[in-house]
């Protein structure tokens, strides 16, 4: 996971495409994986803050989540490629997502829909959508407390087994500076 992270960041740093970032990581994963069988599941997206323009590719991760200006947090569902270290010649595909002003995305690991409680039940992506809904009118900072109170009230006391990663991000529009 942290060398897949190293490279994402070097690759995405350059500048490179979501699509050529990941077929690069993939075939370096997949070169040095013969004996370890490891994969990582990973969604990548960068924001062009100009534009609220969102160019993103999804290998096997978790659907990010959007909510528009006003209306509720929903999931974004998109074709989903290999997860990283798979297959060497994994195809991924770019799609594009166009924030507004208002606009929100809440990125998370598989972790959040399947913590469980004592009973063996899972928290679901229904109860993740509810309370993200629950709390789409307070700051970014509020919408993850809401959530992570309403997780915490579901496991009870259940030991986890899975991290549980969240990031919400909001767009802000794009700031021209006065000449």
């Amino acid at each position: 996971m942290m060398v897949s992270k190293i490279l994402i960041s070097e690759h995405t740093v350059s500048g490179e495409d979501p699509v050529e970032v990941f077929t690069q990581i993939n075939k370096r994963i997949c070169s040095n994986n013969k004996k370890t069988n490891m994969f990582v599941t990973a969604w990548l997206g960068i924001l062009d803050i100009r534009t609220g323009i969102i160019r993103a590719v999804n290998a096997g991760h978790e659907d990010p989540v959007i909510y528009k200006n006003g209306e509720s947090f929903e999931l974004y569902k998109t074709k989903h490629g290999m997860p990283l270290g798979v297959r060497a010649k994994a195809q991924y595909t770019q799609h594009e997502i166009q924030l507004e002003k208002g606009d929100r995305i809440f990125l998370y690991t598989d972790g959040i829909p399947e913590a469980d409680n004592e009973a063996g039940e899972m928290f679901g992506l229904e109860k993740m959508l509810d309370s993200l809904n629950e709390g789409r009118f307070k700051d970014i900072r509020g919408v993850i407390e809401k959530l992570t109170e309403d997780i915490g009230g579901f496991v009870g006391n259940a030991v986890q087994f899975d991290d549980m990663t969240m990031l919400c991000l909001e767009y802000n529009g794009c700031v021209q500076k006065e000449t």
